[in-house]
């Protein structure tokens, strides 16, 4: 099992949950759709060279996001990774993923 968390805008948090749950991902026994919120401030500095969904190269930006996390099951980590890529509106979108143990 494996532990999902990304950072995401406050208007796009709904559709890219729904994009990582349609994976599997964020299921727990007999349920789905199963995540914590966490909401934050984040910021960045596009450099040259990108080209910014938020914001503008050169500036430093704060956005209002949600920290969402969720559990993966070990096969469907790298479709969830995917669907997070696709669906998120940044570039580079900020994520971890870490191996978790079971203590059972």
């Amino acid at each position: 099992m494996f532990k999902l968390a990304f950072f995401v805008p406050l208007a796009d948090a709904e559709a890219v949950k729904e994009a990582v749950f349609t994976t599997g991902a964020g299921r727990i026994g007999d349920y789905e759709a199963c995540c914590f919120e966490t909401r934050g401030t984040g910021q960045f500095r596009p450099l040259a060279g990108a080209d910014p969904h938020i914001g503008r190269v050169g500036d430093l930006e704060r956005v209002e996001e949600l920290k969402v996390e969720m559990v993966c099951e070990d096969h469907l980590i790298y479709a969830a990774v995917a669907a997070l890529r696709l669906a998120h509106p940044y570039e580079e979108p900020a994520f971890d993923t870490w191996k978790l143990e079971s203590l059972a």
